[in-house]
């Protein structure tokens, strides 16, 4: 498989396959690098796409460099990548996991074809949430700008209004969901509800967790790659 590395703007990027009018823009989670699409990558190249792949804010190759993995950073980024592949692609589909699914709902308005894994769906949801499990109100965030909880998590009013502010975009395209049952992050009831309003097709491996990490898992993960692409 032909692998070339790329600099869109200043994001270090990864290119995968041979040269192809369809693609896939591949975005990491929290905690990832871009080099996570290689194993995707080996299941669509032979099905005649390319796959690019591109570290978000304060990931990988960008670690240390003064950018954090925020919204307002995050989107940005993914606008110049989609912006680069689509002079070279006919259509630009996504695979994204955790949070770098929410990214790519704000960013991109019109994808072909969407893979998402342990998906961030409801992003206020999940920050309230945060905030109900920290004893935290609406009013003391707001006066104080930002909370530490004894969790180490750091609650912004800036965030949290931002959130707020700018609403994902409603896709009519195609969508496959990859859940784990015992994902903490997103509730069951919203996947299945963002499934039945979006018409998307959702399976559920039981015993999984947000982060899809076991041999089984893995597995699992790469079954449901090779038959939804």
């Amino acid at each position: 498989m032909n692998i070339q590395r790329v600099q869109i703007d200043t994001i270090p990027a990864i290119l995968y396959g041979e040269p192809a009018k369809q693609g896939y823009l591949f975005l990491h989670g929290q905690m990832g690098r871009k080099e996570e699409a290689e194993a995707f990558a080996q299941v669509v190249c032979p099905k005649g796409y390319q796959v690019l792949s591109i570290d978000l804010p304060g990931h990988g190759e960008r670690r240390g460099q003064g950018k954090s993995l925020l919204p307002w950073t995050a989107v940005s980024d993914i606008q110049a990548a989609l912006n680069w592949v689509r002079p070279r692609w006919e259509t630009v589909s996504l695979r994204s996991n955790s949070i770098g699914a929410y990214f790519a709902m704000l960013a991109f308005d019109s994808p072909t074809h969407v893979l998402l894994v342990s998906p961030i769906l409801d992003m206020e949801g999940l920050i309230l949430a945060m905030m109900d499990q920290a004893g935290v109100s609406e009013d003391e965030l707001r006066e104080q700008g930002e909370i530490t909880t004894s969790s180490s998590q750091t609650l912004s009013w800036k965030y949290l209004c931002w959130v707020r502010e700018h609403p994902v975009h409603d896709w009519s395209c195609h969508i496959s969901i990859l859940y784990g049952s015992g994902d903490n992050m997103t509730a069951r009831r919203s996947v299945e509800k963002y499934s039945r309003q979006h018409n998307a097709r959702l399976t559920v491996v039981e015993g999984a967790e947000h982060w899809f990490h076991t041999a089984q898992q893995l597995s699992a993960l790469r079954k449901w790659e090779e038959r939804e692409s």
